[in-house]
């Protein structure tokens, strides 16, 4: 009989009828004291300090007969006392955020393992090695709980703790105060050494699909009798209380979460799977509902985690919900974008949905990075403070002493963009009378303050401020700015200073104008507009700038208007907007186009088509410059105005070239090959050189697949290439009567010329138009007589071989446009090979050997990941390998060239010895004999060293044959991998040379 049998028999047979103090603990539990006591509305002690005691007499350490301290004995009185400490948890139904607020680490450690032993988990038994679903649904919920625990406790020991006052000291207090704390840090050092593990058993526990039980106080009775007794009942699915599969997933969810964000302070890649368990536990309580008796969960803590991971991991799913303004605001601060924290602010300035603190706060973020001497931020500290002051109007607050101290020096800019803000702030539609009030009240006490009468103007003359303010309202405005000018005492003469005299006319007329020269608003450029023509009629003001151009062909039309007003402000809108687009300044060149749209509309159809056309090529630009650049398609819309300009006929439109320029390169760049070649008018081929062209270029690309015989288009755009490289001839008589033939200019006969040719090539970005292109000059470079080295390149052999009449072509302007147009696409793709070797053969032509090699050995290094893979046999072909050991013969490199006489198919032995013989080598000779894989050339070495008496370089070339790895008698697996070894290293070693 085991020893546990025998004291429960013993203590069955022998109970007396009233229980002696010693079995005080037994007879409470036999006779469902607990449970009474647990009942009542408030029991005296309370459940969790019940555990405490019942835990503490349960641990006390015994005295044997020799006064030695033993470990707590393991006898029937103390498997009671854990048992009603388990009992009371039960009836506590193990709510984890209840035990851990009240009982220390050291006391629910002892709690949860007691809890693990009575649910038969195994000790010794890693936790990660369980299979949750195969164990009994109590015993997995122990494991649950305890590992559950085990994070939190991991999680809640890294928050700073708030240091309770010390009272008196007392020795014994101090003593226990100092063991607890030791005991607290041993237990969370095995904690941290067990995370991993109890993360991957609670990510295991997110797997099961079955509902768990967890023990209560009526199953740890029955635990606690003989288990013949409990007839399995605590091994089945309905014992002890139910918890729900999305109960059980919604709680581990949460605290997964919290380990992961804690342990993303050091990783920040963590921080994904915590956003991913923050969001999955919000869908889980969704489901459950707050009537959950075991998932409790604080949601504003949750609401607050899910917060801080959206700023830390936005969503890249474009269908997620969107970023927060908090997130907004947090990720411009991290990445520096201040700007659009402005923007964010002026927006919400008509929301209200950031709090006042809020944004004070992030104004004091900035201000303390100003301060420590980023003098740039001083700028965007008076913006985000002009943001926060229209906030304050609107809502009723007073102005705060910042921007009064941020305002004491107005300049243009800033009341410029305070204006903005103003005028964004406030839906005049919508806004009610007392804001409005707000608005007009504070605008008319900036101007108040201010001492310069220009800046008075600028906002008295701004829309809002007529908008807002009464006629009535700005006389008694000006009256006030009158009555606050210091008066004149006629007694005493005055000291006349210079800036005391009055601004003429002239001077006024000048401020004006450098006003109009620096604004891209068009409103503002209407307004100075409007006021520097009731100043004078006499003169234009669109020439006030000799910045402002406009193309000859619209600025007939314009300067055709009759009325002065509207010719100058249509030609400054279209120059100022044209400029802008220049500069890539997208958002204020659609603005300026926009309003001089809105205006021509009402008097001029064909000015309005102007606008319209370059709108469309402004967003063409905006586009390639925006989302185009990462391959994004542009919108349907875009490529249906594009064909629409294209298939336009309208008479009498002034037309730019570089429209229909950039809208053909543009259908080619994002592949329209199919209306290029099938759909694009007939009449459009005939009147539109660059849609001929682009018709040609995408037919060439459909065919390029096809056999040779049926590149039809091919020839045909060979034709018309030729042409535009062909230059006309002028006889001219001499003065001895002679006539002789010189080459005069580029021929009339083309479709167009070869520097506008050139100008459209350099608006393609799409790889295959560009390689046909390369290809097609390089071929035309190649047909001249009197060529040596041919430059090779892809699909070259497409085109014809000859051109009946060679003395037409202008063979230097070919080879001119080759090397520019080189040039041009490795700025597009500099990894492209095939335009790598391309530049490397025309350094190899012009006799540039160094940086020939350079570009051969780049070629090479960028198809196979800088040579730890193989170079593709199309890409190092036997000519270039030859073009290669050239360089490096002339280079005097002949220990190079013997190496390179290798990579050849058939090995060039002639050569290799050839070189070896050279005695006058530049480069490293005998270090480069660990490159050499073939014996033939390694005992030539040999043979070569001995003959010459040198020893040591000798004994390197023996030390080089003798490598097992090339022995005659290796598999040829063996060999090749020896060989591609050394090729690698030997072209390693020469990019770093060269490069």
């Amino acid at each position: 009989m085991s020893a546990e049998a025998a004291d429960r028999e013993a203590a069955t047979s022998s109970r007396p009828c009233t229980p002696p103090q010693t079995c005080w603990f037994e007879f409470l539990l036999e006779e469902s004291l607990l449970e009474k006591h647990l009942r009542k509305p408030c029991p005296d002690p309370a459940p969790v300090q019940l555990i405490v005691q019942f835990l503490e007499q349960a641990s006390k350490p015994s005295v044997n007969e020799q006064n030695q301290v033993q470990p707590p004995p393991d006898n029937k009185r103390n498997r009671i006392l854990k048992l009603l400490a388990l009992k009371v948890a039960a009836h506590l139904k193990w709510d984890l955020d209840i035990l851990e607020k009240s009982l220390s680490v050291p006391v629910l450690n002892m709690l949860l393992n007691e809890l693990l032993c009575i649910s038969k988990v195994p000790p010794g038994t890693k936790h990660v090695d369980m299979d949750l679903a195969t164990l009994p649904p109590t015993t997995a919920m122990a494991v649950l709980l305890y590992n559950r625990w085990a994070i939190r406790t991991i999680v809640q020991s890294s928050f700073p703790v708030k240091q309770a006052k010390p009272g008196p000291p007392q020795l014994s207090v101090m003593n226990q105060m100092q063991q607890e704390k030791e005991l607290t840090e041993n237990i969370l050092k095995v904690l941290k050494e067990q995370a991993a593990d109890s993360i991957l058993v609670l990510e295991a526990a997110l797997k099961l699909n079955k509902d768990l039980y967890v023990h209560t106080m009526r199953t740890l009775d029955l635990l606690a009798m003989e288990p013949g007794m409990v007839n399995g009942e605590t091994e089945s699915s309905t014992a002890g209380l139910k918890v729900k599969t999305e109960e059980m997933q919604c709680q581990v969810c949460y605290d997964l979460g919290a380990a992961y964000f804690q342990q993303g302070s050091t990783n920040s890649a963590v921080y994904e799977n915590a956003r991913e368990k923050f969001f999955r536990t919000k869908e889980l309580i969704a489901e459950i509902g707050s009537l959950s008796l075991h998932c409790t969960i604080d949601e504003k803590r949750l609401a607050g985690y899910c917060q801080a991971c959206d700023v830390l991991v936005p969503s890249s799913d474009s269908t997620s919900q969107q970023l927060t303004p908090y997130s907004q605001v947090h990720i411009c601060l991290r990445s520096g974008n201040y700007q659009e924290v402005i923007q964010i602010f002026i927006e919400d300035n008509l929301t209200l949905s950031l709090p006042v603190q809020f944004r004070q706060s992030v104004l004091r973020e900035l201000f303390q990075k100003a301060q420590q001497g980023n003098e740039a931020l001083d700028e965007i500290c008076f913006k985000v403070c002009a943001c926060n002051t229209v906030r304050d109007i609107l809502e009723g607050r007073t102005i705060s002493v910042q921007f009064n101290q941020l305002f004491l020096r107005p300049n243009k800019e800033k009341i410029d963009f305070l204006l903005e803000v103003c005028s964004r702030s406030v839906n005049l539609e919508k806004a009610s009378e007392s804001l409005k009030g707000n608005m007009a009240a504070f605008l008319k006490n900036v101007c108040l303050g201010l001492e310069d009468l220009q800046y008075v103007f600028m906002i008295s003359s701004h829309e809002l401020f007529i908008t807002l303010l009464k006629d009535e309202e700005r006389k008694l405005l000006v009256d006030q700015m009158r009555k606050r000018s210091p008066r004149v005492n006629l007694c005493i003469k005055p000291v006349t200073s210079f800036y005391d005299i009055p601004a003429s006319a002239s001077v006024n007329i000048g401020q004006l104008e450098h006003q109009l020269i620096l604004s891209v608003d068009p409103w503002r450029i209407r307004q100075i507009l409007i006021e520097l023509h009731g100043m004078t009629s006499e003169r234009q003001f669109w020439t006030v700038s000799n910045k402002w151009e406009v193309p000859s062909v619209y600025s007939g039309v314009i300067l055709g208007i009759k009325d002065n007003l509207t010719r100058d402000l249509v030609y400054i809108l279209m120059a100022k907007g044209l400029h802008c687009s220049t500069v890539k300044d997208f958002s204020h060149a659609k603005q300026l186009f926009a309003a001089c749209l809105e205006l021509v509309t009402e008097f001029s159809p064909k000015l309005r088509q102007v606008m319209l056309n370059e709108m469309l090529l402004l967003d063409i630009h905006t586009h390639e410059a925006g989302t185009g650049q990462a391959g994004e398609r542009p919108p349907s819309d875009l490529i249906s105005r594009v064909r629409g300009y294209l298939e336009m006929r309208l008479p009498d439109i002034p037309l730019r070239q570089v429209i229909a320029e950039e809208c053909v390169a543009f259908m080619l760049n994002w592949r329209e090959n199919e209306y290029l070649t099938l759909q694009v008018p007939a009449f459009l081929l005939q009147s539109n050189p660059y849609v001929k062209l682009g018709q040609l270029l995408a037919a060439t690309c459909k065919e390029l697949p096809g056999p040779k015989e049926s590149r039809r288009t091919a020839k045909d755009l060979w034709e018309v290439v030729v042409q535009i490289c062909s230059v006309s001839s002028q006889h001219k008589r001499g003065n001895d009567g002679r006539v002789s033939l010189i080459k005069q200019r580029e021929s009339t006969l083309g479709i167009m010329y070869r520097s506008e040719l050139l100008s459209f090539i350099k608006k393609l970005r799409e790889p295959l138009v560009l390689t046909i292109i390369l290809s097609l000059f390089v071929k035309l470079h190649n047909v001249r007589e009197d060529i040596v080295n041919d430059i090779t390149a892809e699909h070259i052999s497409i085109w014809p071989s000859s051109i009946p009449n060679l003395q037409s072509v202008d063979f230097e302007a070919v080879a001119i446009t080759v090397k520019e147009l080189v040039r041009y696409t490795l700025s597009i793709n500099p990894n492209n090979h095939s335009w790598l070797i391309i530049q490397a053969d025309i350094y190899f032509a012009t006799n540039q050997y160094s940086a020939a090699l350079h570009y051969y050995l780049q070629a090479g290094a960028v198809c196979s990941d800088f040579f730890n893979k193989a170079v593709p046999p199309d890409v190092y072909t036997d000519q270039v390998i030859k073009r290669m050991i050239k360089c490096c013969s002339l280079l005097n490199c002949h220990t190079q060239v013997a190496i390179l006489c290798q990579f050849l198919r058939e090995i060039d032995y002639k050569t290799a010895f050839k070189s070896l013989q050279e005695q006058n080598s530049h480069d490293a000779m005998d270090s480069y004999y660990d490159y050499i894989w073939d014996v033939t050339i390694l005992e030539y070495l040999t043979y070569l060293h001995h003959k010459r008496g040198e020893t040591d370089k000798r004994q390197i070339a023996i030390k080089a044959i003798g490598q097992t790895e090339l022995n005659a008698s290796n598999p040829e697996e063996v060999l090749q991998l020896a060989a591609q070894r050394r090729k690698k290293k030997f072209l390693q070693a020469m990019a770093k040379l060269y490069f």
